[in-house]
């Protein structure tokens, strides 16, 4: 044998353990260790900084030589595990995330086990994500031939449903031409989340092909000045070709009159698009589900399960009402995908004719277990309760004179900031010193708020969305905010 070419020590061999049950053990401890993490939630902080020398261990080189499982776990438990974001914690309350379940991380255990890709062919776990979709699509009213697909989150939901838009509009033309000079314009409130431009963007239609409509005081879509835009823009000569409604804006959680707004693009002709990211979520509760009247009308839908239905990250879903117009924007031959009528082969139309992914995980049995264990009804009250709490702290604001509230309580948002003691004059850069509490918060593990900016001026926004909250958890935010507010001010 050449020096090239030195001898091994041993044959090649597979990943699996030599001693099956030294990892089952090990295995065990995990689960343990990780149903102790959750029950125990609220012994912890909300949130820690990872120390700089953890963060140092974190850039080492690649692994050459094998650790083990057993080292690279309590490498784990003590970098990664304690200076995680902190959406488990109900006093979590800075960003739309759920706080995941059990049941959801033993569902990304068994998915894993499986380690199917679901990006086509026949077997079960697409069948799986068919019935997610079409649970999805009665949630929301709409017909049950609804297509759909399973991604990351809202964000690519919605980019899929500029696509679709696109293509439905312009034709098979536009997936191999470009848009040809195409100018085309689309619509959505100036609340929208950002995401939206970047579909624009992504989309190759460009963000200034965008128009933000403005707001009510209410934080909805003017519907009368979306017809004006429209109308601006065919007179001038554009395309309009899609209008955004958004369900449960990302700062203060308003819902566009979806009624109006789909009425309105029927009769323009326009294709409907709901950015309905957690909001969407509300048809589970009956309370609230008459602020959605109109969803069942659009077109397409982009919402995520990850936020109130509580599913582990990353779950997000497309509904588009027709399945031709879906496949007609992705679906592409290609000779190693070839369909067959029976085998493993069969199952057509494939989630990647739906789709840009074509390897995909198994993202839809955490939904489908959560789902099927909790019920629907049982997630509507958890839901019911996050917007029930975020009354109760509106109402804790408005009775505490040293804070003021900002913005309207939609849904499970509330949005306000300290001014100061009654009939004292205002603090110097109010400002400055709600982020400077915002901060204090994050920083001493009591509650991990965010901060926006409602007319001009930056707001304390807490959004209740982790189904452990309580009434404890929002009264311990007043007084952390007050506490830390007195302590700045001497």
């Amino acid at each position: 044998m050449s020096a090239e070419q030195p001898p091994t020590d041993t044959p090649p061999r597979s990943l699996d353990p030599e001693d099956w049950s030294e990892l089952r053990a090990l295995g065990h401890r995990m689960l343990d260790d990780m149903v102790d993490h959750l029950e125990g939630v609220r012994d912890r902080p909300v949130w820690q900084k990872l120390p700089t020398a953890f963060a140092e261990e974190l850039k080492t080189p690649l692994p050459r030589a094998p650790e083990g499982l057993d080292a690279a776990y309590r490498d784990f438990q003590r970098l990664v595990q304690p200076y995680a974001t902190g959406n488990v914690h109900p006093r979590f309350m800075g960003w739309v995330h759920g706080g995941g379940t059990a049941v959801g991380m033993l569902a990304e255990m068994l998915a894993a086990g499986l380690n199917a890709n679901l990006g086509g062919r026949d077997h079960a776990p697409i069948e799986v994500e068919r019935q997610v979709v079409r649970w999805s699509a009665e949630m929301l009213g709409m017909p049950a031939t609804t297509s759909g697909l399973l991604v990351t989150g809202t964000s690519i939901a919605n980019l899929i449903g500029v696509l679709v838009a696109r293509r439905a509009l312009l034709g098979e033309a536009v997936r191999s031409r470009g848009l040809a000079g195409a100018r085309l314009t689309a619509y959505s409130s100036a609340a929208a989340h950002g995401c939206i431009p970047r579909a624009m963007d992504m989309s190759g239609l460009g963000t200034e092909a965008l128009r933000l409509v403005p707001c009510h005081a209410d934080h909805r879509m003017d519907v009368a000045a979306l017809a004006a835009a429209i109308a601006r823009d065919r007179a001038a000569g554009e395309t309009p070709f899609l209008v955004v409604a958004t369900a449960g804006t990302v700062d203060t959680g308003a819902i566009d009159d979806l009624r109006a707004i789909a009425d309105l693009c029927r009769d323009q002709g326009l294709w409907f698009h709901v950015d309905g990211a957690f909001g969407a979520l509300a048809a589970l509760a009956p309370a609230l589900k008459p602020l959605l009247a109109g969803i069942e009308d659009a077109d397409s839908v982009a919402f995520d399960f990850h936020k109130w239905a509580q599913a582990p990250y990353d779950a997000g879903i497309i509904l588009v009402r027709d399945q031709a117009a879906q496949m007609a924007a992705f679906a592409a031959p290609a000779a190693y995908l070839r369909r067959e009528a029976r085998g493993l082969a069969g199952g057509s139309p494939w989630p990647c004719d739906l789709g840009p992914d074509l390897s995909r995980g198994f993202r839809a049995l955490k939904v489908w277990l959560t789902l099927k264990t909790y019920g629907a009804d049982r997630l509507g009250q958890v839901i019911q309760r996050t917007c029930d709490l975020a009354q109760a702290l509106a109402v804790l604001v408005d009775a505490a004179p040293e804070l003021e509230r900002l913005a309207p309580v939609a849904l499970n948002i509330v949005c306000f900031r300290y001014r100061g003691p009654a009939g004292g004059a205002l603090p110097n850069d109010l400002d400055r010193l709600n982020a400077d509490i915002v901060a204090d918060l994050q920083e001493s593990g009591i509650a991990a708020p965010s901060t926006t900016m409602i007319g001009g001026q930056l707001a304390i926004r807490a959004a209740l969305v982790n189904h452990r909250t309580g009434p404890g958890d929002i009264e311990a935010l007043v007084e952390g905010v007050l506490a830390c507010a007195r302590a700045r001010r001497g």
